[in-house]
């Protein structure tokens, strides 16, 4: 089954792509009617590259993983299919945070694909799924933006723009999305409790330092970094790259039961008062806008004490 060859199946496609063979691959249209509100994709041979588009700042809301559900399962779908490349539309921000006015909404759109309402069960399936993920990072990632690069497999980020945080404690929640899971095991326990209990933003450099990345590098030369290493993966047996994908998952992949934990302490969290007061606070100091957000580490700051 082959879901995204809506834009190839033209004559004129196929005399474009004809013309262009002999410059090495494609750059294949956007997918005629992909069905998607927040992500616009493009197939070009085995890899699947996908661009968030959520005006005004990208937040994670009901139709961003409404979209990444359908996404996901179109994608394991198409047997032809093998690496998915996740980039921003926007150069601010990849994504911001979850819409945290909509939390039961996007909840039960993520039920969609895992039968359960939570995005920690659905970025854990992503990161379980057969097909390598790859995100190419310009712009901010916080809270679950960093939880979902978290759960691809490979992170590369431009030096001059990306910025990651995970500052769910300066709400008074936990991170729910898998980022305490990931984040201990890729940093170990002190540099992880320094990410999150600071609430702080961290530049591409120190991310890599860090480990939150595979590597930072000039944003001029990350997404023919990025292109290059898709095509070379997707060159090789679609079983090898699932068969190691699966034992790495192994040693290093956190129990479902762990994710379903983490979303829960932070459903609870955020409903409880001390929660409900400390969003309000933000909210007044401009907290999911996008001038605002992008000093979000200044702005919680400011929050002060309870």
């Amino acid at each position: 089954m082959d879901t995204f060859n809506a834009a190839d199946n033209t004559d004129h496609e196929r005399r474009r792509r004809g013309a262009a063979a002999s410059m090495g691959p494609a750059v294949a249209a956007p997918v005629s009617d992909p069905g998607f509100e927040t992500l616009k994709v493009r197939k070009v041979g085995a890899v699947l590259f996908t661009d968030i588009a959520a005006p005004p700042m990208n937040l994670l809301g009901p139709a961003m993983v409404r979209d990444l559900v359908s996404l996901i399962q179109q994608a394991e779908a198409d047997n032809n299919l093998k690496v998915l490349v996740f980039r921003s539309a926007d150069p601010d921000y990849f994504i911001s945070h979850v819409d945290v006015t909509k939390i039961k909404e996007y909840r039960e759109e993520a039920a969609k694909l895992t039968g359960e309402a939570s995005i920690a069960l659905l970025f854990r399936h992503l990161s379980a799924s057969r097909l390598v993920t790859i995100s190419q990072i310009e712009g901010r990632v916080r809270a679950a933006g960093s939880e979902f690069v978290l759960a691809c497999d490979m992170r590369f980020a431009a030096r001059e723009s990306a910025i990651f945080a995970q500052p769910e404690p300066a709400f008074g929640a936990v991170p729910g999305g898998g980022g305490i899971q990931h984040l201990v095991r890729l940093m170990g326990r002190a540099r992880a409790l320094e990410v999150m209990l600071s609430a702080q933003d961290y530049d591409a450099e120190l991310a890599e330092r860090y480990g939150w990345i595979n590597r930072s590098m000039p944003a001029k030369a990350l997404g023919e970094f990025v292109r290059s290493l898709a095509h070379r993966i997707a060159k090789f047996p679609a079983g090898s790259l699932a068969a190691v994908k699966d034992r790495v998952n192994a040693i290093a992949l956190a129990p479902v039961e762990d994710f379903r934990r983490d979303s829960d302490l932070f459903g609870e969290s955020s409903r409880n008062p001390e929660g409900q007061s400390r969003f309000q606070a933000a909210f007044k100091r401009g907290f999911q806008t996008r001038d605002a957000e992008m000093d979000l580490a200044g702005l919680l700051g400011d929050l002060g004490d309870p």
